[in-house]
């Protein structure tokens, strides 16, 4: 909703002849409020970033709602002598949010304090910000209103004459493009013109150069062939208007291609103003941007990776297979600062910020337009999300005092995607709640960067192997107890020293995984046997122990790439030393750990997709027959899943404010138990979860521990 424009004509008229007779110091402290006023009006539509050049600050706006690929470089009006980066921060915030796209505007050093050509050096230090940010040319558009309109085209002149690439297109707002006033508008509205004077302009100029003429400040007067597009904007009634008539006349007649738009009735720089009865500008502004710049993006879909097209058939009224990661930082979460961190998040991460959609053939991935709300966290974790809300968002965020948790469909990203996704949402609220700066590094993806395609490719595709891999195995036994009757997960978190897991592990020559997995199959053993005395009546004892593929196949996808491996005892052939245990996991890692049987394993599943007979078989009988595969050859074959993420490693700077991690895996379908483990700050958290009330594998793992001497400190959550 605009202002009205006779309302706003009235207050300039009102505020002319105050304004002539306002020092300098004055008239910046309001053209500053001014842009403070712009901003307040797009405030919860965009968010900011601020950069400090030095000698100049600058700052990112960015939509909520991005709807275009490529950068707007704004560079501010004031004569060359007002304007702080608050102000120029109003116009920018009204063109992120109008037009979808970023926005980055240059606080400039002003005049008198600093004359011709600090402005210019400024402006073309922005420019050359954005080219090393990764913006190429054809996706950087300059905009500039008054002053800022003329400095554009300066800035193009420069950057011909350091032989730098010149931007896509040009927006200039009431340009002022002749710093010594000589066009006829001067004086035949100088009368009707609410706001501006040329004796005020002189006086800027006077500020500003000591040569006025020449084209780097007043561009009018320079060679502009070559120039990209012009979009020109300029009130009827300005004193202003004949530097733009002129300054499209020049444009043509060099040869460019440039439009341009007099509004009648209107004053200088007037779009700034966000006029109700002109608010057709920005949808010119749009064509124009579709045109030069990109065009307006639709919402981004993806088919389902190969390892995730069995989530959504396999999904069961009570039962959708999510996991969950969180950081516990050391003072209580902000959660209005956390909303506003996950809105930079969610657009850099287009295959995560994904809801379910359901095709004619195969679901699929759709981006969401805005982030999802904030939720409060239960008193466990991983309550059931219903299937419908998956097709609103496959994810979710959780605060709890000092805890963030991120909940994923798991159909969306593994256990490496979704740690990358919350350390990057910890950085950005970091960011913003303390001020600080956090660099993109240790799984930390910038939040101003595109994300690439190939963090969003199927990478099951792509290293397939060429022989394919058997599907047979035996079926484990399956941990039992007494149901939760309302859905509680109990949750048992196992805190171990890392040094003394690793030195564990050295002695009996054994990987940390290996280690683990080797005490769980031994706690299962001893499970089974109390529960099952006659041993011909066992089953083989088997963890399912997934493999990340991306530290054996070159991959930066941050979808699900992962495998898995299977070790096996049978206690029917007799009792197993824990020793013995560790051998066969050893060797069975050994063995299955390896590209080429890695590469086997993947050309099975993708065998199966790429069958011509699945491909056209409607999804409702695809959904029937891939959940009798998955009750088949699911989960039944394997006790439980034990997933290790490992050792996370943070950013130095952030490092001090996370003092917990954590990693829960969802209970399965049919079976009771998982179990994710990561390790911070010297500390490995073992989760079990369970939908069982019997704590019977929790305690059988502690007490095999304790007699490898390793020291564990053990908590729950408790019913409310």
């Amino acid at each position: 909703m605009g202002l009205p424009a006779k309302l706003v004509r009235a207050q300039l008229h009102i505020m002319k002849p105050i304004a002539a007779n306002l020092s300098l110091e004055a008239t910046r402290k309001g053209q500053d409020k001014l842009g403070e006023i712009m901003e307040a009006i797009h405030r919860r539509d965009v968010f900011e970033r601020e950069h400090d050049f030095g000698a100049f600050q600058g700052a990112w706006l960015m939509p909520k709602d991005e709807r275009r690929q490529g950068v707007i470089l704004y560079l501010h009006g004031g004569g060359y002598t007002c304007g702080s980066l608050e102000y120029a921060k109003g116009f920018a915030a009204t063109l992120a949010d109008e037009c979808g796209v970023r926005v980055f505007c240059a606080a400039y050093r002003l005049a008198p304090e600093h004359r011709y050509p600090a402005a210019l050096d400024d402006a073309l230090e922005a420019y050359r910000y954005l080219l090393k940010k990764g913006y190429p040319a054809r996706q950087i558009l300059l905009c500039g209103e008054s002053a800022g309109g003329g400095l554009i085209y300066a800035l193009c002149l420069r950057l011909r004459a350091e032989k730098l690439p010149l931007p896509c297109g040009l927006i200039a707002i009431s340009p002022w493009s002749d710093l010594t006033q000589s066009g006829e508008s001067y004086v035949t509205n100088r009368d009707v013109d609410p706001s501006m004077t040329k004796e005020l302009l002189d006086f800027y100029a006077k500020c500003y150069a000591d040569d006025p003429a020449i084209p780097y400040c007043s561009p009018l007067f320079g060679d502009l062939r070559g120039f990209p597009p012009s979009l020109l904007f300029v009130g009827g009634d300005e004193v202003m208007l004949d530097d733009t008539r002129r300054l499209h006349a020049a444009l043509q007649k060099a040869g460019c291609d440039s439009q341009m738009v007099i509004a009648p009735e209107r004053w200088h720089a007037y779009v700034l103003y966000y006029l109700s009865e002109n608010m057709s500008d920005f949808d010119t502004i749009n064509t124009f941007l579709t045109r030069v710049l990109s065009p307006a993006k639709k919402l981004r879909w993806m088919r389902l990776d190969n390892a995730a097209k069995i989530y959504p058939a396999a999904k069961r009224r009570g039962w959708t297979n999510y996991f969950r990661l969180s950081a516990t930082l050391n003072e209580p979460v902000d959660t209005k600062i956390l909303s506003a961190a996950l809105d930079v998040t969610v657009r850099r991460f287009p295959s995560i910020a994904v809801r379910l959609r359901r095709g004619a053939f195969w679901y699929y991935l759709e981006q969401i337009p805005k982030a999802p709300p904030i939720e409060e966290d239960r008193s466990y974790p991983l309550v059931h999300v219903p299937f419908d809300d998956v097709r609103k968002c496959a994810f979710r965020v959780l605060v709890y005092h000092e805890r963030i948790a991120v909940e994923f469909f798991h159909a969306v990203t593994d256990g490496t995607g979704g740690m990358i996704f919350l350390k990057t949402l910890v950085a950005e609220y970091l960011c913003q709640r303390y001020g600080i700066s956090i660099p993109a590094e240790h799984g930390v993806l910038g939040r101003l960067e595109d994300p690439s395609e190939e963090e969003m490719e199927d990478s099951f595709l792509r290293y397939a192997g060429n022989v394919h891999a058997s599907r047979k195995e035996s079926t484990a036994y399956q941990l039992s107890g007494t149901l939760e009757p309302d859905g509680f997960l109990n949750l048992t978190t196992l805190m171990v020293p890392v040094d003394a897991v690793r030195k564990c592990a050295k002695e009996h020559h054994v990987s940390v995984t290996e280690l683990l997995a080797a005490a769980m199959m031994k706690a299962i053993c001893e499970l089974q046997a109390e529960q099952t005395p006659r041993r011909r009546h066992r089953k083989p004892v088997k963890v399912l122990l997934p493999v990340n593929l991306r530290q054996m196949f070159p991959s930066r996808t941050l979808r699900n790439f992962a495998s898995y491996v299977t070790p096996e005892v049978d206690p029917r052939l007799g009792d197993y030393t824990f020793d013995e245990i560790c051998r066969v996991v050893h060797y069975r890692m050994g063995l299955e750990n390896d590209p080429r049987m890695m590469g086997a394993k993947i050309a099975t599943n993708v065998a199966s997709e790429r069958s011509p007979v699945l491909r056209v078989m409607p999804l409702f009988i695809k959904n029937a027959a891939m959940r009798v595969v998955f009750d088949m050859v699911g989960e039944i074959k394997s006790c439980l899943c034990l997933s290790n993420l490992g050792r996370v490693e943070l950013p130095e700077a952030m490092a001090p404010y996370v003092e917990r991690m954590d990693f829960i895996i969802g209970v399965p379908a049919k079976a009771h138990y998982n179990c994710g483990v990561v390790s911070w700050n010297g500390t490995m958290n073992v989760n079990f979860i369970r939908n069982v009330r019997e704590p019977e594998l929790e305690s059988h793992f502690y007490r095999v521990l304790h007699r490898l001497g390793l020291p564990v400190k053990a908590e729950s959550n408790q019913r409310r």
